[in-house]
């Protein structure tokens, strides 16, 4: 095997799983109520086949550089998901994906698991819509 073709076996092998494990460290670093939300939202979105490879890596980079951002601003949660954490995601899935189907029992998972992030946020036990 070449030394080009070794580099792009390692690439591909090492690298998707690198980004992942990146984003996964920098997610663990978020405040518990953002985490709560993100790894919500990221559960949500292994529903969807995305339409490469980097298009499935971008969008859950993309989708911490949000929350880090809001964190550090003090942005509430619900300021970022609105009022419906389903068609946020949905919408902000549309840029990356071509589609998937979410179960209803997916839907209400990330809803409940807003509404405790926004809970933990305020304080509030369980959160409120």
């Amino acid at each position: 095997m070449s030394d080009a073709e070794k580099g792009g076996f390692i690439s591909k092998v090492i690298g998707p799983k690198r980004r992942w494990w990146q984003y996964k460290a920098r997610v663990g670093q978020l405040p518990p109520n953002y985490r709560t939300a993100v790894e919500a939202i990221e559960r949500y979105l292994m529903h969807y086949v995305p339409r490469d490879r980097d298009s499935a890596e971008s969008q859950f980079e993309d989708l911490v550089d949000l929350f880090e951002q809001a964190a550090a601003d003090g942005t509430p949660i619900r300021k970022i998901v609105g009022d419906n954490p389903v068609e946020f995601v949905e919408t902000f899935v549309a840029n990356y994906s071509d589609g998937g189907y979410v179960p209803a029992r997916a839907r209400e998972r990330l809803i409940s698991a807003v509404e405790r992030a926004e809970g933990e946020e305020t304080g509030k036990k369980g959160g409120t819509v």
